[in-house]
């Protein structure tokens, strides 16, 4: 089995709800997603897969969907204040963890055909989330 891996860096907003600590608060993160693909044979050129495609693939969603916006979720009191004053955010169904993050860049690399193997979210320098489907 080949893996490669390619890191993306990324900038967002949030604040989970129910953190008993200081997480609860408005705060940010620049954070650092590794994005590793398998393959059990190489293609012609002897790679998995060019390092750009998976960069290409990966920017587009993270632009649109994730970097520099405010993840809430979906029964987060503030979200009317941010219609109200037309802020970018985004509402999930999930509390926007490290955790639901790493599964829903899995989870768009994987639809758009790349046989994944994981994505791991470095939240901070000392502390990441994995995602990975058996």
């Amino acid at each position: 089995m080949h893996i490669i891996t390619k890191e993306v860096y990324f900038c967002y907003g949030h604040r989970l709800m129910n953190h008993p600590g200081k997480c609860r608060n408005l705060h940010g993160h620049s954070v650092k997603a590794s994005i590793s693909i398998k393959r059990d044979q190489l293609n012609d050129q002897g790679m998995v897969c060019d390092f750009s495609d998976i960069k290409d693939c990966v920017e587009s969603f993270i632009d649109e969907q994730l970097d520099h916006n405010f993840l809430l979720h979906k029964d987060d009191p503030i979200i009317p204040l941010l219609e109200q004053n037309q802020e970018r955010f985004l509402a999930l169904d999930e509390h926007p963890t490290a955790e639901i993050l790493s599964k829903m860049i899995y989870r768009y690399i994987k639809s758009a055909g790349f046989d994944i193997d994981q994505v791991v979210l470095w939240e901070t320098a000392s502390a990441y989330a994995c995602y990975r489907e058996d």
